[in-house]
């Protein structure tokens, strides 16, 4: 069966739409009739079947955000350990949804599994949707037979991630903010206000003092080729982010972040805590160390470092120890790596990494609070800077005609 979308009139001449299963169009088409509606239109879902031929499928899948990818896998989760059939449990979802996208998704996950694929299976078919962690704790639910369980520390692993991801934004917004409104503040003073004040003096058969000097031929730079220069500013940032799709560049550019002090220890907290949260779901829904390994690195944002736990898991599979491996690459905190020692040792490797991945997102916390805390008073000195510069460019010229005045 597939799900298909579609546009009908009503016996009032209404226009309705909706999605529906049917095993082909003409009986779709017999199912609105049935139910006093006229199609008008009728396609198939826009969630196409994964194959490995389809280069673009990704791009044409629908992503769901992350609170809505939570709902979905704490309902499928209380429907499942309530006892009801998974495609049942798919069903019910799709009815519940009042989005038509998530509808049509879960419909056609539906019809895979009545096909007779296994859930996780199904929700691999959308993997811009549904990641790879997030299929293969799903697998190793359903073989374990615990898939409610799984779901339920899944969703609460998603809902932890937006957390942190959520805080970082957060943290962001007001420096940036903050040095917007001041490079705008900057640039009005410079076309609109600047002109009218200095020009008087830009006549003058004296000559000025090296600071007006300096901002007058700024305000006329800016005047004159600021609009240019706004352009070719736009063009050299989307050639940077065109440039970064490429991995060698890619690559170069996450290495050249990890040498700048202060941004690199970010980063490397970020992905060291999401590493260790990911491994340890994953050990703990049944999924064994060596793919959970290999799963936890494809989550990582920076190159270097994934390339880095990468060799982990290859150190791994050669026979090496776990914590040799962590602390050889040289990018995991020594307590991390001295929990996931002791975990190890007890054989409580997923209790170890769950609490090292939580003393990753307090210190985390801790950092950017003390980063957000110090740019303030950074950014209070910059402008004040820039406004004693600008305010001594127009008095200095005042005091030198008082000066010759008297």
């Amino acid at each position: 069966m597939s799900a298909y979308q579609y546009q009908a009139l009503d016996h009032k001449g209404k226009l309705v739409r909706g999605v529906l299963e049917a095993d082909s169009p003409r009986q779709a088409r017999t199912q609105l009739r049935q139910k006093k509606l006229r199609p008008i239109k009728l396609a198939e879902a826009n969630h196409q079947r994964v194959t490995e031929n389809q280069g673009l499928r990704a791009f044409f899948q629908p992503r769901l955000s992350a609170s809505e990818l939570t709902l979905i896998t704490r309902q499928l989760s209380t429907l499942v350990q309530s006892g009801l059939p998974i495609d049942e449990c798919l069903q019910a979802i799709a009815d519940q949804s009042r989005k038509r996208s998530m509808k049509a998704l879960m419909l056609q996950v539906r019809s895979r599994v009545v096909e007779g694929h296994t859930l996780a299976h199904s929700l691999s078919q959308f993997s811009s949707t549904f990641s790879r962690m997030y299929c293969a704790m799903i697998e190793a639910g359903e073989r374990s037979g615990f898939l409610g369980q799984v779901l339920e520390r899944l969703s609460d692993y998603i809902e932890q991630r937006q957390y942190v991801t959520q805080k970082l934004k957060t943290a962001m917004i007001y420096p940036v903010v903050l040095i917007g409104v001041a490079i705008a503040v900057v640039i009005a003073l410079m076309v609109f206000v600047l002109p009218e004040l200095i020009g008087i003096f830009s006549h003058s058969e004296r000559q000025l003092p090296l600071l007006t000097r300096v901002l007058i031929g700024l305000s006329d730079f800016v005047n004159e080729y600021g609009g240019l220069v706004l352009l070719i500013a736009v063009i050299l940032f989307l050639s940077f982010r065109r440039m970064l799709r490429v991995k060698f560049y890619r690559l170069k550019w996450h290495q050249f972040l990890l040498r700048i002090p202060g941004i690199s220890g970010l980063l490397i907290a970020v992905d060291t805590g999401r590493f260790a949260s990911t491994l340890s779901i994953l050990l703990g829904s049944g999924v064994p160390l060596l793919e959970s390994l290999g799963i936890s690195a494809q989550v990582l944002g920076n190159e270097i470092i994934k390339s880095q736990t990468i060799e982990v898991a290859d150190s791994v599979r050669e026979g090496g120890s776990l914590t040799r491996a962590l602390s050889s690459s040289g990018y995991f905190p020594p307590m991390m790596v001295y929990m996931v020692s002791s975990g190890e040792i007890s054989g409580e490797l997923e209790s170890m990494l769950s609490k090292a991945a939580s003393a990753q997102e307090r210190e985390l916390e801790i950092t950017l609070g003390t980063v957000t805390a110090l740019f303030e008073p950074f950014m209070v000195v910059v402008m004040g800077i820039i406004v004693l510069s600008i305010v001594l460019a127009i008095l200095l010229p005042i005091f030198e005609l008082n000066a010759i005045v008297r």
